[in-house]
């Protein structure tokens, strides 16, 4: 099992009132299961608790969370680890290296001062160690992969000359740069319309098969992960 998830519960510091501690219980006992290869979905209404459970796998919640339970990272052949007692420069290896993140709004995610090829040369060049002229032959390939056309010139765009649709594949690009083992994919098709969606939901099960990596799909719409996920985690 690639990453399991035992009875996590997360709750968020809200202040003092009477001199007693107020918290707000965001998540209360989620339990789940990530095989090797393999794409889950995380499936429910808006509050539910959905992005929350996601990004306590890698601790990026605010600082007033609060988290209990055990998220066992353990790819094969390695011993298992739990991601809840692991210190922050722990996690920050992880981070882009094993376990990297595709987000709803890609424009919130990428840095409008730097050029699309700056961002992507950064997680090769830091995780990976690639000298510049490697990172960005890389980097050109990686933008091939994930259907971006003339990817040589789209090295020196910058986001906001790009298409929601092609911002989405740059972050895709970026999150697979260092051959994650698990990619959490948090509602990356929402600010799409339909055709767009289906091309980026295509193109995750694509390099799902061809990474060999496993998927944490994150969505409101059920019909809409049942064609691409092999289990379902209704919130």
């Amino acid at each position: 099992m690639l990453l399991s998830i035992q009875d996590l519960k997360v709750a968020f510091r809200m202040g003092r009132v009477g001199g007693e501690a107020v918290r707000a219980h965001a998540v209360k006992g989620v339990s789940f299961d990530i095989p090797e290869n393999t794409t889950v979905a995380l499936v429910g209404e808006s509050g539910s608790g959905k992005s929350v459970t996601a990004m306590s796998v890698l601790n990026l919640l605010p600082d007033n969370a609060e988290r209990t339970g055990k998220v066992i990272f353990q790819p094969q052949g390695r011993q298992g680890k739990d991601l809840l007692q692991c210190a922050l420069p722990e996690l920050q290896a992880l981070r882009g290296r094993e376990i990297a993140c595709v987000f709803q709004d890609p424009m919130s995610s990428l840095n409008p001062v730097f050029t699309v090829g700056q961002q992507l040369c950064e997680p090769l060049t830091k995780h990976l160690g690639l000298s510049g002229r490697a990172a960005i032959v890389h980097a050109e390939e990686l933008l091939g992969e994930v259907g971006i056309p003339e990817p040589r010139r789209r090295l020196g765009t910058y986001p906001h000359e790009l298409s929601g649709g092609q911002q989405q594949r740059v972050m895709i690009a970026m999150a697979l740069s260092c051959e994650p083992k698990l990619l959490i994919a948090d509602e990356p098709t929402t600010a799409l319309d339909v055709t767009i969606q289906r091309q980026i939901l295509e193109l995750l099960s694509k390099l799902k098969t061809s990474h060999r990596m496993s998927v944490l799909f994150i969505s409101h719409d059920l019909g809409l992960v049942g064609e691409i996920a092999k289990h379902v985690v209704v919130m």
